[in-house]
């Protein structure tokens, strides 16, 4: 588990932001919260809320995944999941997959998403073995493509139409981080990328 304090600009106000692992003990908690973005940005995932209704818990049972939640003064504020692609195919095992990823639309614009997509990438990289981390995302969601690009994620493919939701179609582009061999344990540093942490 990570701990933040942070102060807010201009204030003696204090902010602790946490980021630890979600459990399927916490999957109502998560359930919820997620629920609420399936709803609220209904066109930027492929998922309904009818599909995830009786949806396991997305890392449950799975080797080498997990689900990171950030918390703002014990708020649930935003979620983010990875697993390894190649879980149970040998030739895949270099390869992990980000998803789920989502902050609450009161906590954006503030380094949250920021500081999860680091420490999800900090832990892949310590799983040991992964080369590349793969992510899907709507084509018109440009704040989240150039947020995942200052990361150093690149799209090499688009699906036209690979969604089609109340009548509307909608392309993704998949996108990936390559990361060198040689640096694919412990020399790539997403921290120093990512922006201070404050909340104001």
């Amino acid at each position: 588990m990570i701990v933040y304090i942070v102060a807010k600009r201009e204030s003696a106000e204090m902010n602790t932001i946490t980021i630890k692992e979600i459990t399927a003990e916490q999957a109502n908690e998560y359930k919820t919260f997620f629920n609420q973005a399936l709803t609220n940005d209904e066109n930027n995932f492929r998922l309904s809320p009818n599909d995830d209704r009786d949806a396991l818990f997305p890392t449950h049972g799975l080797d080498d995944s997990f689900t990171l939640g950030i918390y703002v003064n014990d708020i649930l504020a935003g979620v983010g999941s990875f697993e390894r692609e190649g879980a149970t195919r040998e030739k895949l095992r270099h390869k992990g997959l980000l998803f789920r990823m989502y902050v609450s639309s009161e906590y954006r614009g503030k380094g949250l998403a920021k500081k999860l997509i680091s420490e999800i990438i900090h832990r892949a990289i310590k799983l040991g073995n992964i080369e590349q981390i793969n992510l899907t995302v709507i084509a018109n969601n440009m704040k989240a493509i150039k947020l995942y690009e200052q990361f150093g994620f690149r799209t090499f493919s688009s699906e036209e139409r690979a969604i089609k939701w109340k009548g509307q179609y909608f392309t993704e582009n998949q996108m990936a981080l390559k990361l060198p061999v040689s640096k694919a344990k412990s020399q790539y540093n997403p921290s120093l990328i990512a922006t201070p942490w404050i909340i104001t």
